[in-house]
C-alpha cells in the first residue's frame, strides 16, 4: 500500500491517510449529522474532509462554513452552478489530498470506528476498493433502522458486479484508493443517479476489485427527499446503465450483448439483472463485431443508439486525457 498514487501525506505507509469527502445540495437539516459521523470517531490524524456544496439553494453552504470555521480539517469546494452528484464527486476527489477517498452521501451515517477496519482491509489484501457488508437502512434515528441489504458476495470482480443489481458500487459509500479512481475514469457525470453504480462498474472493469468487510455496516437513510430519489424521476436506469456500460460491451458474451441492444433489453436489463445476470465472454475468444452489431440494432433503437455511440467516444476520449494526465492536479 506504500506505492497508493495521487500525492498526500502518510505518518505510517501501511495506514495512509483518508480523505473523507461529501457531495452536498441542499441538505441543510441533515449534514450535521453526517459530518458528525466522521469526526467523532472516524477521523484520525492527518486526515480530511472535503465538502462539495453543488450550489445548494438553502441553508447547507451557511452550515458547512460554520463548521469550517471551527475545524480546520475541513475544506470547502463549491460549484457555481448545480451540476449533479458525480460532478460533485469527481470535484472532491480532485480537491483531495490524500491517496485514500471515502464518500459519504450528506444524508447518510458512518457507524462508530467503522472506517479504520476498511482501511486495514486495503492494507492486508492489497486491494483498492473496500465496502460495509451491510446498508442499514432509516429515516427518523439510526437506533430505529428498517429494512436491509447485504452483500453476500466477499470479493466482486467485473463479472460479479453484473449478476445482481445490489452491489457495493450502487451505495456509493465505500473506501477506495485515487488510483483506482484514475485508471477508471472518475464517476460518470452523465449518469445521473447511477453515478456512483457506475463508478463502481468501472472500477471493476479497469482491474480493481471491491472487497467486503464481514460483520460491517453504515447507515442509509431514506423517506428523505435525495439526489437519488431525484433523479430517478426523471430518468430510466437501465438506459442510463447501459450507457456506462457501452465502452465494456466487447467483454459480455454475444447473446448478452445483443440483448442489451435490442429494443427491451436496453431498458429492463437492470430490472431483470438478478434473472438474468450477465456473463463474460471466456478469455482468448477473438473480440466480436461491436460496430456491426451497433449497426444491426440500429433501426431498433433508432435515436438512443447515436446517444451510446456518442457518449461511448467522449468517454474513450475522456479516459486517454487521464491516462496521459496522470493523478489529478490537488489544489489546497
Amino acid at each position: 500500500m506504500s506505492d497508493l498514487q495521487g500525492g498526500g501525506t502518510c505518518g505510517d505507509e501501511s495506514r495512509p491517510n483518508v480523505s473523507f469527502f461529501v457531495p452536498a445540495y441542499n441538505c441543510e437539516g441533515v449534514i450535521s449529522e453526517a459530518l458528525d459521523s466522521i469526526v467523532e470517531s472516524n477521523l484520525v490524524e492527518g486526515d480530511e474532509i472535503v465538502v462539495v456544496d453543488d450550489a445548494s439553494s438553502d441553508g447547507t453552504l451557511g452550515v458547512i462554513e460554520e463548521r469550517a470555521r471551527r475545524d480546520g480539517r475541513l475544506r470547502i469546494v463549491r460549484h457555481r452552478r448545480n451540476r449533479g452528484g458525480g460532478a460533485a464527486r469527481n470535484t472532491a476527489v480532485e480537491r483531495a489530498l490524500h491517496p485514500l477517498l471515502f464518500c459519504l452521501d450528506a444524508d447518510n451515517v458512518l457507524a462508530p470506528n467503522s472506517v479504520g477496519k476498511l482501511r486495514d482491509l486495503l492494507a492486508s489484501t492489497g486491494s483498492e476498493v473496500a465496502a460495509f457488508e451491510e446498508v442499514r437502512y432509516f429515516a427518523r434515528t439510526v437506533d430505529e433502522t428498517g429494512h436491509r441489504w447485504r452483500f453476500d458476495q466477499g470479493v466482486y470482480d467485473f463479472e460479479a458486479y453484473l449478476s445482481h443489481p445490489r452491489v457495493p458500487g450502487a451505495s456509493g459509500n465505500y473506501l477506495f484508493t485515487k488510483r483506482s479512481w484514475v485508471r477508471a475514469g472518475g464517476y460518470p457525470e452523465f449518469a445521473g443517479a447511477l453515478d456512483t453504480w457506475g463508478f463502481g462498474l468501472r472500477q471493476v472493469a479497469t482491474g480493481s476489485e471491491m472487497h467486503v468487510l464481514p460483520g460491517s455496516h453504515y447507515f442509509h437513510r431514506f423517506g428523505y427527499d435525495s439526489y437519488y430519489v431525484r433523479e430517478s424521476r426523471l430518468r430510466s436506469g437501465g438506459i442510463q446503465a447501459l450507457r456506462v456500460l457501452m465502452p465494456f460491451l466487447h467483454r459480455l458474451e454475444e447473446e448478452d450483448e445483443d440483448y442489451l441492444l435490442s429494443r427491451d433489453g436496453h431498458r429492463r436489463w437492470m430490472d431483470e439483472l438478478a434473472e438474468r445476470p450477465l456473463r463474460l465472454r471466456p478469455p482468448g475468444l477473438p473480440r466480436p463485431a461491436l460496430r456491426e452489431r451497433l449497426r444491426r440494432n440500429g433501426k431498433r433503437l433508432g435515436g438512443r443508439l447515436g446517444v451510446l455511440r456518442a457518449r461511448w467516444r467522449f468517454w474513450k476520449r475522456a479516459r486517454r486525457v487521464r491516462q496521459r494526465q496522470g493523478p489529478a492536479s490537488i489544489t489546497p
